[in-house]
């Protein structure tokens, strides 16, 4: 149960990361940095990710060492094939209900279902899937670089077609 909601299923290209402007970019070092929802620049989710995902970064770059704040926010029906990271992802449901399993093959039988307000971490090269059964946010947040590596290369999205 530990592992189940040590959570998920997320993302990201180095690149396609980049692209997405930080809201904190204007912040100075040691002053505070506040983003109302209204105010978060929401566009398209990385390639990496399958089509139809949006994406805000809140503070840092992904890309880029260092601490990074983001949300996905994805349709009903949205899936994230199995894959990994190379460092821990650290994930909060803000709304929705995102499910998440363990393993190197997406079985709806092993997803448990993550109501908003929870937290999870999962550690590096852990094997996951996800689905959002209802339109769900979440909030990802760690030390970058961030990437993601599909457990089956098949289920990278194809960028040529987006």
């Amino acid at each position: 149960m530990r592992y189940t909601l040590l959570l998920v299923a997320t993302i990201l290209p180095l690149g396609a990361l980049a692209a997405q402007e930080s809201q904190s970019s204007t912040a100075q070092p040691g002053q505070a940095h506040v983003t109302t929802p209204e105010h978060l620049n929401w566009g398209p989710a990385p390639a990496i990710l399958p089509a139809g995902a949006r994406l805000a970064v809140l503070e840092g770059d992904p890309s880029k060492a260092g601490p990074f704040t983001m949300r996905l926010a994805m349709p009903a029906g949205y899936r994230i094939p199995p894959h990994f990271h190379q460092v821990d992802e650290h994930v909060t449901v803000i709304s929705g209900a995102f499910q998440v399993g363990m393993g190197d093959t997406f079985d709806v039988g092993k997803l448990t279902t993550l109501p908003p307000g929870t937290f999870g971490v999962i550690p590096p090269g852990m094997r996951h899937f996800a689905r959002a059964d209802m339109a769900t946010v979440i909030q990802l947040h760690g030390v970058g670089p961030w990437g993601l590596t599909y457990v089956n290369p098949a289920d990278q999205p194809n960028t040529a077609t987006r």
